[in-house]
């Protein structure tokens, strides 16, 4: 088994994207992990067959101009390295296109959080939608950032684009993005029987306590 280091886990979690069917025909993603003041990230492009050649560590507070990327891709940089900045508690970034969730995206409509699994992701807040414009722009990331002030939201739809995702991990951001294209998916499918409905008021609470009392006995 390969040895875990940052690289091979970026790598697993790529992998992962396709097995489970969260990349769009494209494969189109990009991926982030945060070690410290240095940011190990995707390239740019299609994230299938991953390798760590596709992979850059950058100085996560030098400009994205002069970051070593090819200037198609230096676009994304800040996406990534501004959210770092302004979030402590983000440890990695996925952004891709699922095709539930970003149908919602599409829509400019939040993800709402009455699937009980986004609960248990620390997802108990619609997934909100930021105003379209265009990718890597200032007015595109600072939008972005206006989102994340809010510390419970976790994750954001991209108008008209798709979905950017964080976690402490890239497992965990995994996790969260899985949730939110399930979550997707049924309430699309809620519909045909009437809507989807919500949880009680208390239902975050109620399962954030009962994962605490598992985790203490484990």
């Amino acid at each position: 088994m390969p040895a875990s280091t940052p690289e091979n886990t970026l790598i697993n979690v790529a992998d992962t994207l396709q097995t489970r069917g969260l990349l769009f025909l494209g494969a189109h993603a990009n991926l982030s992990l945060r070690e410290r003041d240095r940011v190990l990230m995707t390239r740019g492009g299609s994230v299938a067959d991953l390798h760590a050649d596709d992979l850059v560590w950058l100085d996560l507070n030098v400009e994205a101009a002069e970051q070593p990327f090819e200037p198609a891709y230096r676009e994304i940089i800040s996406m990534h390295t501004r959210l770092y900045q302004a979030r402590e508690d983000v440890g990695a970034i996925i952004h891709c296109h699922p095709r539930h969730a970003t149908a919602f995206a599409v829509a400019q409509r939040a993800v709402p959080a009455v699937y009980e699994p986004m609960l248990r992701q620390d997802i108990h807040r619609d997934v909100p939608v930021v105003p379209w414009a265009p990718r890597g722009s200032s007015a595109s990331v600072d939008g972005i950032l206006r989102a994340f002030e809010d510390p419970a939201h976790v994750a954001v739809l991209l108008a008209n684009h798709g979905a950017l995702v964080t976690g402490a991990t890239p497992e965990q951001a995994l996790s969260r993005l899985t949730a939110i294209e399930e979550g997707a998916e049924v309430v699309l499918n809620a519909i045909a029987l009437g809507g989807a409905q919500p949880l009680p008021d208390a239902a975050y609470a109620e399962v954030a306590a009962r994962m605490r009392t598992f985790e203490s006995a484990a």
